[in-house]
């Protein structure tokens, strides 16, 4: 094997270990941002899902609730 065609190899291999880890940020940082703007789940899906459950949702309870699910995201 000649000495260029080892550099060709390794300069591939580089730019594809390269592309696959600017390829993960990226994506990550997108769906980051997607579910920052679009998050799972709102207030109205709550108080439905408290109410299919049962229970009767209060705001306060609405809110607490809410305030958790965001710390949570945030960690």
């Amino acid at each position: 094997m000649s000495l260029g065609i080892v550099w060709v190899i390794i300069i591939a291999i580089l730019a594809l270990i390269g592309g696959v880890a600017l390829g993960f940020f990226i994506a990550r940082k997108y769906m980051m941002n997607y579910l920052k703007k679009n998050p799972p789940i709102n207030e109205q899906m709550l108080r439905t899902l408290m109410m299919q459950m049962g229970q009767k949702p209060s705001q306060k309870k609405i809110n607490q609730m809410m305030r958790s699910m965001n710390n949570q995201q945030t960690k």
